[in-house]
């Protein structure tokens, strides 16, 4: 074998690698081995129920005062889209902090980030 071919087969050797590594890593998260189970809720049950008691309340009042109902209707979807996006910024700075401590990080560090990017756009998309 010449020196061409021979630096071709080890680039092909390692460029296999590379691919089994992280077909691997993507089998894992597609079998479901990050399970979201441990993640906390977008909200707390009495905050959830509280603001639920405040919709229901809302509504209610509808039929006596429309315009008011509407304008805390308004007042009560920004200060939840306010506290979702908190929330975000909270976990996005919690993940950044996890992988971004330098060039000094494992492969296993970093899939294990990626896994949680994964897991955080997911509950992106779900809301």
């Amino acid at each position: 074998m010449d020196e061409r071919n021979r630096e071709l087969s080890t680039a092909d050797l390692a460029g296999a690698g590379a691919r089994r590594e992280t077909e691997g890593a993507t089998a894992v998260m597609e079998r479901g081995e990050d399970s979201d189970a441990g993640r906390t809720p977008l909200f707390s049950d009495e905050d959830s129920r509280r603001m639920h008691d405040r919709w229901t309340s809302i509504q209610s009042s509808f039929v006596d005062e429309p315009r008011e109902a509407v304008r805390q209707a308004d007042t009560l979807v920004a200060e939840t889209i306010q506290r979702l996006a908190e929330t975000f910024a909270r976990e996005k700075a919690s993940l950044e902090e996890q992988w971004g401590r330098g060039d000094d990080i494992s492969t296993e560090d970093l899939r294990q980030a990626l896994r949680r990017y994964r897991s955080f756009f997911d509950r992106l998309l779900s809301v």
